[in-house]
């Protein structure tokens, strides 16, 4: 019996479909067609024995049918921007966080449904091969989340532009959650392979690390000994919604050569040393934010950070000359009109020293010639006010690695400073400040977001409120000097991957009211959902949709965490890394406070409160211990309070594990409210508040980062505010200092239920130590988790009472999406390309 008739006609999960012809037809739309591309990779790419063709073979397969036009339309695009020749933009961070690429890449190419029926035809649901795709571990949180919107947003607009990153191995970390709180395993994404990248083994330029200065007889520098690495490079295509274009993210994999094995030392036993340089080239990619209480630590994220600028300059300048046609080479000075270079963040800062070393050793230009172009070239995105997020690098270890790096930057600070002194004489006071080199002899350090202020042509901030603060607190005095150099760019999130893919119900409503589908790309037009706000009708639809998604929600959960979740109830999500400014701990404190008095309420009373289930996710960097300590405590409070029949009903509490793209794409859609509590002043923007809010999520939030916007876009009446405001927190801080601040009732009752054991045996008084006292290392409460507090439980208080009248929610809830149009990531990629990097769209004919 021949493997056909056992499948019952061909149509198997478990062997490779007969009747559809293996043929390929690499840019093939019509389902059949699709079918047999799919079944020729299945064939004639196999990544696995012959036969089977289970959903995870058919997801491989899958992705590489799609990859073919995807290398048709990436092909097209490179070759239109080399005739062209426009201005392009480089986008440089160290992190992107992409999530699948399967479904947002048959979306954006207008094949979701063919691809459907493709794979009906050959035995698979669709829903469940996409499943079997693992998101790619290349970032952490919203700073990666931003870039992969942006790479989006460019595709889409026609923009000429590309993202540069690096190819991490292993990630960040998969999050466990056991009995002991959080767990760090390394991400299996490459385990076996991902179908996406295109390696380029054409693409490969010297990265140098260590080695010292010589100095030539004409006075020209060189930087020569030292270990060489390769950056070998890996594209990822980035397809735009409905349009030809598809952009590249260049990642880079650290590589040494065959030459720098050593035969000799391996045959005679040495085998480690043998492999340093490859051991070495191994750890460069192999996890992001390697940690860096050690110097080994750190000369790995310096060396991180110096791999990625350096390998994308000396590509950028390779295309820079390649696209120049004839004989003669062109001008230098024509770079910057070539060429824009985006720092996402402080971390690729030495792309400045790096295009002036280039510009310098390499090229032969001086040091002016060179300057005006790299400050010309380069603009820095500041991403945090937090001053342990602005990076410093000890000047030792800079030496050590990049010793002509640290001549260069010690020649940009040298002329800064006489700068200040020649044309500002009131900073002189200042100038300690606001240098680059901090020359304190207990600690001398760089600071890289002064190096990025000085160096850069527009320096911007990310939410108005934030941009405010950085002009006129962190960057005062710069503004002063450089009052032009300042913008806002309020962050934006996709429309595409935030609304349309991973809320079709939702979206199909949005559709057919609006009697268009263009505000997928033009989500000002939401603002027409507003005159149906009130219409029963549409609130049906509205929550039959957030029904769907919430059932949808309710399955994911019992499926990671065993826990039943009732989609009647109202769903809390608070996702986001776990940081004490973000204040997960006063979302818990509150929720312990809620099931102490529901613990104390007759039956008749809890059944007139408003069910509640309370879900919180996001990873704890693993060496921050009072952030694990907020991981266990969440999942300690769950253990106890769904367990207890006599509260169950009215309130769950939810740790979701190993949070990343495709959990949001879950949580996101089926949330009703959504925590957005940092202390004041703190959140730059944040972007998952500009997802629930298009989801039609109602936010409870402090007067922070982009919350802001948010409220005056949606309206004040559909937003739950409560909190001390930015401008208050220092006083409020000092007050503390002083003794004058009296803790709520409250709030001291929930922390004495905590410390009573009635969530397990675990020791949270570090962790509740540091709420208590007025100052101190680690003590003070120095985020107002306990100033905040009353305020906070008002709000909660107003949400039980504005969840009860359904009409009113839908109201909010449909005018929170209504509102939502400022925040998509194509308003604000538009506003860099004209406001900081003068570039055109130039789409694929």
């Amino acid at each position: 019996m021949g493997v056909e008739e056992a499948n019952g006609g061909g149509a198997s999960k478990h062997g490779i479909h007969l009747k559809t012809p293996a043929i390929a037809c690499p840019l093939g739309e019509a389902p059949s067609e699709i079918a047999s591309n799919i079944n020729y990779h299945a064939r004639f790419s196999p990544h696995f024995s012959p036969f089977r063709f289970e959903p995870e073979q058919a997801f491989y397969a899958s992705a590489e049918s799609v990859r073919d036009r995807l290398i048709q339309q990436w092909n097209e695009t490179y070759l239109h921007f080399h005739k062209v020749d426009p201005k392009q933009t480089y986008y440089l961070s160290m992190e992107y966080l992409q999530g699948r690429a399967l479904s947002n890449a048959i979306g954006n190419l207008d094949l979701h449904d063919a691809y459907g029926d493709a794979l009906n035809k050959l035995g698979h649901d669709l829903e469940e091969v996409v499943e079997k795709e693992k998101d790619a571990a290349l970032g952490n949180g919203g700073l990666g989340r931003l870039a992969s919107c942006f790479l989006d947003s460019m595709a889409t607009l026609n923009l000429p532009a590309w993202g540069y990153g690096l190819r991490y191995r292993y990630g960040l970390f998969k999050q466990l959650i056991t009995k002991e709180g959080q767990e760090e395993i390394a991400e299996d994404w490459l385990e076996k392979f991902s179908p996406w990248e295109i390696v380029r083994h054409d693409v490969v330029f010297p990265v140098k690390f260590f080695g010292h200065v010589q100095v030539n007889p004409d006075g020209s520098r060189k930087w020569i000994g030292g270990e060489t690495m390769r950056a070998l490079a890996y594209d990822v295509p980035i397809p735009g919604y409905k349009t030809k274009n598809t952009i590249s993210l260049r990642l880079w994999e650290a590589k040494a050569s065959s030459q720098d094995f050593d035969l000799f030392q391996f045959n005679d036993g040495q085998y480690e040393s043998a492999a340093k340089l490859q051991s070495s080239a191994q750890q460069i990619c192999a996890v992001l934010y390697p940690g860096d209480a050690t110097e080994s630590g750190k000369l790995l994220r310096l060396k991180q950070q110096f791999f990625l600028c350096s390998a994308s300059l000396q590509d950028i300048i390779a295309r820079f000359k390649e696209r120049k046609d004839g004989i003669t080479a062109r001008p230098w000075s024509e770079f910057p009109s070539k060429v824009a270079v985006q720092l996402n963040d402080t971390h690729p800062t030495l792309a400045i020293p790096e295009l002036m070393r280039l510009l310098m050793d390499e090229e032969g230009l001086g040091w002016d010639e060179a300057w005006d172009i790299t400050t010309k070239t380069v603009a820095y995105t500041n991403h945090t006010v937090l001053p342990e997020a602005l990076e410093k690098w000890s000047q030792s270890v800079m030496w050590k690695l990049l010793p002509r790096h640290m001549e260069i930057i010690e020649e940009i600070d040298n002329r800064f400073v006489a700068l200040v002194r020649s044309t500002r004489s009131d900073l002189e006071s200042k100038i300690g400040a606001i240098r680059v080199l901090d020359n304190n002899p207990q600690k001398p350090v760089v600071r890289m977001a002064n190096l990025c202020v000085v160096s850069s042509h527009t320096v911007n901030g990310v939410a108005q409120l934030h941009s405010d603060i950085l002009k006129s607190e962190l960057f005062a005095d710069y503004v002063s000097i450089w009052p032009t150099k300042f913008q806002n760019k309020t962050n934006g999130i996709t429309p595409r991957r935030w609304l349309r893919f991973c809320s079709p119900e939702l979206s199909d409503i949005i559709t057919k009211r609006l009697n268009t589908d263009q505000w997928v790309t033009n989500l000002d037009l939401l603002v027409g959902l507003r005159k149906f706000a009130n219409d029963e009708e549409f609130q049906a639809e509205w929550a039959s949709a957030k029904m769907a998604n919430k059932q949808r929600l309710a399955k994911y959960i019992l499926q990671v965490t065993g826990v039943t979740i009732d989609p009647n109830t109202l769903f809390d999500i608070q996702v986001k890394r776990i940081h004490e400014y973000k204040r997960q701990l006063l979302n818990i404190i509150g929720a312990i406070y809620r099931y102490k008095k529901l613990k104390e309420m007759t039956p008749e009373e809890r059944s007139k409160t408003t069910p509640r289930t309370i879900m919180i996710g996001g990873k704890a960097f693993a060496t921050y211990t009072n952030a694990k300590r907020i991981v266990k405590l969440v999942d300690d409070v769950g253990s106890v309070v769904n367990n207890d029949p006599e509260v169950n009903q009215y309130l769950k509490v939810v740790f979701v594990p190993n949070y990343n793209v495709s959990v949001a794409e879950i949580l996101i859609p089926g949330s009703e409210l959504s925590q957005h509590i940092s202390t004041a002043g703190m959140e730059a923007s944040g972007t998952s508040n500009m997802k629930f809010a298009l989801n039609g999520c109602l936010i409870i939030g402090t007067l922070d980062g982009a919350n802001v916007e948010i409220r005056e876009e949606i309206g004040e009446d559909n937003f739950f505010l409560f909190g001390a405001t930015a401008d208050e927190v220092p006083r409020l801080r000092k007050e503390r200092e002083n003794g004058l601040f009296k803790p709520d009732p409250r709030f001291e009752e929930a922390k004495q239920f905590i410390r009573s054991g009635a969530f397990g045996s675990y020791d949270y008084n570090p962790l509740l130590d540091s709420l208590e006292g007025d100052t101190g290392y680690g003590r003070g409460d120095y985020f107002l988790v306990g100033q905040d507090f009353p305020s906070y439980m008002d709000a909660q208080a107003r949400v039980d009472e504005a969840y009860k009248d359904k009409k009113r929610w839908l109201k909010m809830s449909i005018l929170s999406t209504a509102g939502s149009g400022k925040f998509s990531s194509d308003r604000t990629i538009a506003q860099y390309a004209k406001e900081i990097w003068n570039i055109k769209d130039c789409p694929v004919p």
